[in-house]
């Protein structure tokens, strides 16, 4: 590792990136303390910040670009840590869901989070060599293929919701590769009106279990849903947001949603709810306000470096949060299923803080080197 740092100037470094994801690590465990006061779950998201922290300065300093060319020994590592999940007595299941590892010291490992990385790095790689022009149908199916292997071992654990936050990954790449407009929009219209046939097709086959149906149907007909039953998750969490008002609640967890226990999993899936409650819609609306701030920093990075490879992992970096906020926000504020897909710096959870520093900090790494050839 040593020999593959490089010695930048900290003028070098972006402060206000670093900065924002501190700060809004630091809010997070605030609102995770919130959520669980008796436990020490918010120790634990700070314990993750420290580490989180020291290793994207390590990799912010290190040349993106020799780490790009190993991209494909970080993939091997990444599918195999997949693989070892599913090995039985290996695999730690939380809910139904085989999806860690358990590791001395710091407990359990969430390796499709890691995974995320090595399939930026390995598509980045791959597109960003090629020349200029319209997308082949061949590169598609090689950026396909890349995506296939993690997503299908994530889909075997089984985790919807994890696997699904892969998709922007590859589509933001593709669409600055130079993917044909009528294939983009092709793709929109295939996926709309194969999306209800495809559901069709689970549940008559048994795919789709009936839990996850009803989540479904509490999206289309919420005026049906049981809010004792499947509807229970929507409701609760829209009565929590909507409990904080504009101010919130100034952090009186006596009376919170999630202390009476009426908000289920407060301190992951639904931690935005509980920042709605706690600090109303302006707490909220700075957060998000935070979280644009930082892809705004990103997009920036991107924009000034001459390299194709570096811009797609910022991009695609960027996009892959935004596309989780999004489904996170939704799924609180009942507009989306509920399917698990976690805060990016804000749920609990130290797998998913330190997945996302090291993304920020390839993404800073590339913007350090905006003007090496």
């Amino acid at each position: 590792m040593v020999s593959i740092l490089e010695r930048r100037g900290l003028k070098d470094f972006d402060w206000i990136i670093a900065t924002l994801a501190i700060v809004i690590v630091l809010f997070g465990s605030w609102q995770i303390s919130l959520a669980r006061p008796e436990e020490t779950l918010w120790q634990k998201q700070l314990f993750g910040l420290a580490i989180a922290f020291v290793v994207f300065v390590i990799v912010s300093f290190t040349d993106y670009r020799r780490l790009l060319e190993a991209a494909p020994i970080f993939y091997g590592i990444g599918i195999f840590l997949l693989l070892l999940v599913l090995v039985p007595g290996l695999g730690v299941t939380v809910n139904g869901q085989t999806a860690w590892l358990r590791l001395p010291v710091i407990g359990q490992f969430q390796p499709s989070e890691f995974a995320k990385v090595p399939v930026v790095l390995m598509l980045a790689r791959y597109f960003g060599t090629r020349k200029s022009g319209t997308l082949k149908f061949k590169e598609f199916l090689v950026g396909l293929a890349i995506l296939a292997g993690p997503v299908l071992l994530i889909l075997l654990e089984p985790d919807a919701g994890q696997a699904i936050t892969y998709f922007p990954l590859l589509g933001v790449v593709l669409f600055l590769s130079g993917l044909k407009l009528r294939y983009l929009v092709s793709g929109i219209i295939l996926t709309l009106v194969l999306t209800p046939v495809a559901y069709w097709v689970g549940v008559e086959t048994g795919k789709i279990k009936g839990y996850q149906q009803e989540r479904i149907n509490v999206i289309l007909d919420p005026e049906s849903a049981d809010p004792r039953g499947f509807g229970y998750h929507t409701v609760q969490s829209m009565i929590t947001v909507g409990k904080g008002g504009v101010l919130g609640t100034a952090g009186a967890t006596d009376t919170s949603q999630a202390k009476l226990k009426f908000l289920p999993e407060p301190q992951t899936d639904f931690i935005f709810a509980v920042t709605a409650e706690s600090t109303g819609f302006i707490g909220a609306i700075s957060l998000l306000f935070a979280y644009a701030l930082l892809f705004s920093r990103l997009i920036m990075g991107a924009q000034s470096t001459s390299d194709r490879s570096g811009m797609l992992v910022i991009m695609a970096v960027t996009g892959g949060m935004a596309f989780q906020i999004f489904m996170n926000v939704g799924m609180v504020l009942g507009f989306l299923p509920v399917i698990g897909v976690p805060l990016p710096l804000m749920s609990a959870g130290l797998s998913s803080v330190l997945a996302t520093f090291v993304a920020i900090g390839f993404a800073t790494s590339v913007k350090m080197r905006r003007f090496v050839n």
